[in-house]
């Protein structure tokens, strides 16, 4: 008896079961681990580009007991919009992207064009003006951060809105995929390219 067809079947059931679970591993990948995201905007600018291609770890951001030492000085973070942009007219599920200049319990100002941060002036070398506005200090409370866009002087951020709920941080940004002459880890910029058509918000 010819068993050709019966095996035939049972290697595409095979082939079948595979791709679904792959799928179901990519899909949990996407939406639970490593997200991609993209830069609508110019307030990030210099560090990250309009159209720039990046991917947000998402996991410890969840974690409570690792969510304080995951959350540092100077990391990117991908978050939903706090409630004064919700009653502002922001969708809730939209997601925002800035730098974290402020932890709970720092004090946190601009003045005379520089941010300052528990007493000291923070260097940033790739900005080419100094911040176009003052800031008076401010006292991070637990649970929130303090965040600005790395282009000052064009972002809609804490310096306006307020503190941000450690709770709406959806992910770190890690790391840029696209455009590929730019494939690597976020950090901080390393040329000045601000210019006018950087966009708020």
């Amino acid at each position: 008896m010819n068993s050709t067809p019966q095996k035939s079947k049972t290697e595409a059931k095979t082939s079948w079961l595979s791709i679904i679970f792959w799928l179901i591993l990519a899909l949990l990948l996407r939406w639970q681990v490593i997200e991609p995201r993209w830069i609508p905007s110019g307030s990030m600018l210099p560090t990250l580009e309009i159209k720039d291609r990046i991917l947000i770890e998402k996991v410890r951001p969840r974690l409570s007991n690792l969510r304080n030492e995951h959350l540092t000085f100077q990391s990117v973070v991908v978050f939903h919009p706090p409630q004064q942009l919700i009653d502002a007219g922001y969708d809730k599920n939209s997601a925002l992207i800035k730098r974290i200049v402020g932890l709970p319990g720092d004090k946190v100002e601009v003045h005379k064009g520089q941010l300052i941060r528990n007493g000291e002036s923070i260097k940033e070398s790739w900005r080419e003006l100094p911040i176009n506005y003052e800031m008076d200090e401010v006292t991070v409370p637990n649970h929130s951060l303090w965040v600005l866009g790395d282009n000052r002087n064009n972002s809609l951020d804490s310096h306006l809105w307020g503190v941000l709920p450690e709770g709406n941080v959806i992910g770190t940004a890690i790391w840029r995929y696209w455009p590929i002459n730019k494939f690597g880890p976020i950090r901080f910029p390393t040329q000045k390219i601000l210019g006018d058509e950087a966009l708020l918000r």
